[in-house]
C-alpha cells in the first residue's frame, strides 16, 4: 500500500492534497465532508482587511444616515461599532475545534500594525499555521517594484517575529524575478510558499456597457507555472512549496510532486467535482505509485525538477525557441 504521507510548514500531513481557501470553507458541513473525502488539511477563507474596512465605512454610513435632519434629532441611532474581524476569528476558532485534521488561515491586511495584529488574533484561535496572502495589482505609476517587494519582506519579518505558528506566502507570479522573491522571503525564514495566487479579473459586458465580474474557475492544465516554477525551486530554498492553480485531478498532484512540490492545494476542482472527487485523487495517485513500484512521495519527489534531471534546457528560455524553430509540428497537430 503506497504512503502519501508528507510534511509541509513543518506539519506531518496524511496525503498532499490540501483544501485551498475559498467560500466552502465559510460551510461547515463542507468541511467534514472534505475531511471525510480525505483531504489532509484545509485552508479557511482568507481575512481581507480591505473587506472588513468596506464594511465599517458602509456601517457608519448607514448609521448617519439620517442624523440631525430635524433640530429635535441630533442622533437617531445608537453608538455601534464594527466587530472588525471578531466574526471571522470566531469561526476560524469553531473550525478549528470541529476538524481533526489542521487548519491553515489566510490573511491579507492593508498596514503594517494590522498585519501583526490579526496574524496575533489568528495565533490565538489555535490554528496550525497561517498563509499570507500577498499580492499587489499595480494602480500607481509611481510605486515601483521595489517598493512593493521590500514592504512584502518587510511585513514577513514583522509576522514571523509575532507569531509562533508556521507561516507560508502566497504569491503572485507577476514579479519582475519571482525566483529572487522567493530566495529573499526565504531567507527570512518563511516556512514555505504557495504558487500562484489567482486573481479575480473583471470584465465587459458589451450589451449593457458595464463592468461585470465573473466568478473565473481555474481550468484543467493552468497548473503549467506552477510546475515550472516548482522544479526550479526544488533543492534551491528551505521553505516547503505548495502548488496550486489548476489541479484537478491524481495526475496533476503526481505531476507536482515530480517536480518538487511537498503539497498542492485544490478549490476550482472541489467546485466542479464535489468534495467526495479527493477520494478519488488519492485512489489514483495510490494507483500510479503501486504500478511504478513506489513506496513513498519521498522516493519520486523531485525527480524532473532541475536539480535531478540532466538536461539544462527544459526550465530555459530554450523551449520557446524550439517551438519558434520547429513550426511544423505545430502546424501538422492543428492540420493548417
Amino acid at each position: 500500500m503506497a504512503d502519501l504521507s508528507t510534511k509541509y510548514l513543518g506539519l506531518t500531513l496524511k496525503n498532499p492534497i490540501i483544501a485551498g481557501a475559498s467560500n466552502l470553507s465559510a460551510d461547515p458541513d463542507k468541511l467534514k465532508q472534505l475531511e471525510e473525502a480525505g483531504a489532509s488539511a484545509v485552508v479557511y477563507k482568507s481575512l481581507f482587511e480591505e473587506q472588513i474596512q468596506l464594511e465599517r465605512m458602509q456601517l457608519d454610513e448607514e448609521l448617519t444616515e439620517f442624523d440631525e435632519r430635524h433640530p429635535e434629532m441630533i442622533n437617531t441611532h445608537p453608538d455601534i461599532e464594527h466587530a472588525g474581524p471578531q466574526e471571522h476569528l470566531n469561526e476560524l476558532k469553531k473550525t478549528k475545534e470541529a476538524l481533526n485534521i489542521p487548519v491553515i488561515a489566510s490573511l491579507n491586511a492593508i498596514y503594517k500594525e494590522t498585519w501583526k495584529e490579526y496574524a496575533k488574533k489568528i495565533e490565538d484561535t489555535g490554528v496550525d499555521a497561517l498563509e499570507l496572502n500577498f499580492y499587489s495589482i499595480p494602480h500607481s505609476f509611481e510605486k515601483d517594484a521595489t517598493t512593493i517587494e521590500e514592504e512584502q519582506l518587510r511585513i514577513l519579518e514583522e509576522v514571523k517575529n509575532t507569531v509562533s505558528i508556521p507561516v507560508s506566502a502566497k504569491l503572485s507570479p507577476f514579479y519582475t524575478n519571482t525566483l529572487n522573491v522567493i530566495r529573499n522571503m526565504d531567507q527570512r525564514k518563511v516556512d514555505g510558499f504557495v504558487l500562484f495566487n489567482r486573481f479575480f479579473e473583471p470584465d465587459i459586458n458589451t450589451d449593457k456597457e458595464e463592468h461585470s465580474f465573473p466568478f473565473n474557475l481555474s481550468r484543467e492544465r493552468d497548473y503549467k507555472m506552477s510546475l515550472r516554477f516548482a522544479g526550479l525551486l526544488y533543492d534551491n530554498i528551505q521553505g516547503d512549496v505548495c502548488a496550486s492553480t489548476g489541479i484537478f485531478n491524481g495526475s496533476d498532484v503526481i505531476r507536482m510532486v515530480l517536480a518538487g512540490a511537498s503539497v498542492v492545494q485544490t478549490v476550482s476542482s472541489i467546485y466542479i467535482n464535489k468534495t467526495g472527487h479527493v477520494t478519488t485523487m488519492l485512489q489514483d495517485m495510490e494507483k500510479w505509485m503501486d504500478k511504478k513500484g513506489y513506496q513513498s512521495l519521498d522516493d519520486f519527489r523531485g525527480k524532473l525538477s532541475r536539480a535531478r534531471i540532466s538536461d539544462p534546457f527544459v526550465y530555459k528560455r530554450a523551449q520557446y525557441v524550439d517551438v519558434l524553430m520547429n513550426p511544423e509540428e505545430i502546424i501538422k497537430q492543428y492540420k493548417f
